[in-house]
């Protein structure tokens, strides 16, 4: 995969067509057949030329590669066709529709569902995914039933979305003031909506989906529409055989259940992300941490590290789990990329024990990276973000939280920025670009709080490293566990308090 910047794709274009252009009239001449079709052209030049933007359910550079459900589709269709996926990243979908315009790009993922101006300028073909334009509203102005609630209130939007055409397409609609914000994506519109800076907006239900357990204080109001199914939109000035040999893959997928697969792994845990039981967690203390204790003790103590934060790393990554695999190639226990673990000299991933010495030796790398002017327990939080997230983003975060006047060597000031590399007015101003910000963080969260647990587990007398006020008994107003339930077999030494909430399971699990 190869991304470049737009500008210069832009500046080469007219060169690049031309060229093209000249090479195809001279093979025609020569050879005195007829022009060859899209899909043709596509194999002939052994490239797949995609254009996108970025946002967390389309396309973004994850941990140790690109990704993203649209991405994901588009890179087995490459496959498929036996070519290289070339994706550029757009700006926004105003800028995605231009470029296909142009025919400058064979697919655009834009997040979009059919609309009446797409006809004749481009054919479509839908990807599995439904959405629906949704009204959500911060949760302390009047919750909104229908358009009408909204009069005299202003509607915000994002740029070419789905919901304008919505709006206009509903005769209540014109009564409706909507002030559409171009430099703006579904996050940061979400974010002005949990500030309480603006009142009501109107998102995809999709990314509302993947956005909404960062953003409490943001409520579901009502949909302007029926689901319809998201779309790849191909250039018209291109035939149809690109569009029919990605609707007859597409279809494929959707018969042999690859689709389905690709789904749950974006979407299929959502109803999951804000907790995590406490009894499993419990569970997986007397059943799974036995097994691998004296490791993490082993390893831990070669690289003066407290083996229950160890310990509580490997929880957060995998379960414990020695077989966990990640969409990305992510694996092992401590869930290593190929890259780190080449670097650190480990040869088997799934190997239990090379893992989780792997993970005691990489993250007492990434800890001696964090400046040793900062004090601890902030740098071991600022490692766990960078054991995350990356030490890249997290500077980007770090020089965020300095321009914004705090403190880049205290933990909770820099956690409230790294979200806002989530967002493309913010993370366009950084040197290492776009980042789930919100999961460093929460990351860091879980870990603290499994850290805590295991540490009143093993030394009773011993406060935790955090008090937290919300932390509760195990079965504070729970109902009795029945006879087969594995909580009944914890030992009341493993009775530990647990908060009432442990935010987002790694999407993997």
């Amino acid at each position: 995969m190869e991304i470049r910047d737009l500008a210069r794709f832009f500046s080469n274009a007219s060169s690049t067509c031309l060229l093209r252009v000249l090479a195809l009239t001279a093979a025609l001449a020569a050879t005195g057949c007829s022009q060859p079709t899209t899909l043709q052209s596509v194999k002939d030049e052994g490239v797949l030329h995609v254009i996108t933007r970025v946002a967390p359910s389309i396309y973004y550079e994850g941990r140790d590669a690109a990704t993203g459900y649209d991405y994901e589709l588009a890179r087995r269709f490459a496959d498929e066709l036996g070519v290289e996926l070339r994706v550029r990243v757009a700006e926004d979908n105003s800028e995605v529709l231009s470029v296909l315009a142009k025919d400058y790009a064979h697919i655009g993922l834009a997040g979009l569902t059919q609309r009446p101006d797409f006809e004749g300028k481009f054919r479509v073909v839908p990807i599995g995914v439904q959405a629906q334009s949704v009204v959500v509203y911060h949760r302390d102005y009047p919750s909104p039933s229908s358009l009408s609630d909204l009069n005299g209130e202003t509607l915000h939007l994002l740029a070419d979305s789905n919901h304008e055409h919505v709006i206009a397409s509903r005769p209540e609609g014109a009564a409706i003031k909507r002030q559409v914000h171009s430099g703006l994506d579904a996050a940061g519109l979400l974010a002005r909506v949990e500030t309480g800076e603006i009142a009501y907006a109107a998102v995809s239900s999709n990314e509302l989906d993947l956005n909404h357990v960062y953003f409490p204080m943001v409520k579901e109001g009502f949909a302007l529409d029926e689901p319809r199914e998201l779309i790849w939109l191909f250039p018209a000035a291109q035939d149809d055989s690109l569009a029919n040999a990605a609707a007859e893959f597409l279809s494929q997928a959707r018969d042999n259940g690859s689709m389905a697969q690709l789904a749950e792994r974006f979407y299929g845990h959502l109803d999951r992300l804000n907790y995590v039981g406490a009894r499993t967690f419990m569970h997986h203390v007397e059943n799974r941490l036995p097994k691998y204790k004296s490791l993490f003790k082993g390893y831990a103590s070669e690289v003066e590290l407290d083996w229950r934060l160890l310990a509580a790393i490997g929880y957060q990554e995998s379960h414990w789990r020695p077989n966990a695999v990640s969409p990305t190639g992510v694996r092992g226990l401590m869930m290593l990329t190929r890259n780190t673990a080449s670097y650190i000299g480990i040869n088997n991933r799934l190997d239990p024990e090379e893992s989780i010495e792997g993970g005691a030796r990489y993250f007492r790398m990434v800890h001696a990276k964090i400046p040793e002017r900062i004090p601890e327990p902030d740098r071991t939080w600022f490692a766990l973000a960078s054991y995350n997230v990356g030490f890249g983003h997290l500077e980007d975060a770090r020089r965020l939280t300095q321009s914004g006047g705090k403190d880049p060597d205290r933990w909770m000031d820099v956690k409230e920025f790294l979200p806002l590399l989530a967002q493309k007015e913010w993370y366009t101003k950084t040197r290492f670009g776009y980042a789930r910000g919100h999961e460093p963080v929460v990351y860091v969260q879980n870990i603290r709080r499994y850290y805590d647990v295991l540490t009143r587990i093993t030394e009773p007398d011993q406060p935790a490293t955090a008090p937290n006020p919300e932390l509760v008994s195990l079965h504070k107003g729970a109902e009795p566990a029945a006879d087969n339930d594995p909580a009944n077999d914890l030992g009341q030494d493993l009775r530990a308090a647990l908060p009432s909430e442990l935010h987002l399971i790694p999407p993997t699990l």
